[in-house]
């Protein structure tokens, strides 16, 4: 083979290289929360939390709460932003800053701008999903509190979960 056709040969082959990225992945802190208590203890608690956080909203926001093995909270996300009366988010997007943070359990939030935090089949539907999701995952799901007006409904003690 002449050496003009091997080098054209060896720029080809150097055409169909690929290099795979290589990624590293950061848990980043975006700001913090005064907490009365940093371990939470019934669904009050973690409405306080919740209300706190959400204060001045002007749609519905979907949170996840980042639990240690002594239900003490390591971290919050704000998984999706909304409109007034509805959010998007995917089980892959609930559980991300959950896996980032080595969380052992996580409690799902989110609030009813209308202030009425009666569930939707949607709420429960998802909290069912969520649930079955995170048992694949071993990242335990121990409540789904909604955050109205003046109160707070668990879905957990209601019974949809």
């Amino acid at each position: 083979m002449a050496t003009q056709q091997m080098a054209m040969l060896g720029s080809q082959a150097k055409e169909l290289e690929f290099y795979a990225p290589i990624y590293q992945l950061r848990l980043v802190r975006d700001g913090r929360q005064r907490i009365a208590d940093r371990r939470i203890h019934n669904p009050a608690d973690a409405a306080s939390l919740l209300q706190t956080y959400l204060q001045g909203v002007d749609r519905e926001h979907f949170v996840v709460i980042l639990l240690d093995t002594k239900n003490q909270v390591i971290g919050m996300n704000t998984v999706s932003m909304g409109t007034l009366d509805a959010t998007q988010m995917t089980g892959r997007e609930v559980f991300k800053p959950a896996i980032l943070a080595n969380a052992h359990s996580i409690i799902l939030g989110h609030n009813h701008p209308s202030g009425d935090p009666q569930p939707s089949p949607s709420d429960v539907s998802v909290t069912r999903i969520l649930v079955a999701a995170g048992k694949a995952l071993d990242i335990e799901v121990r409540d789904h509190i909604i955050i109205g007006e003046l109160r707070h409904l668990s879905l957990k003690e209601r019974g949809f979960m």
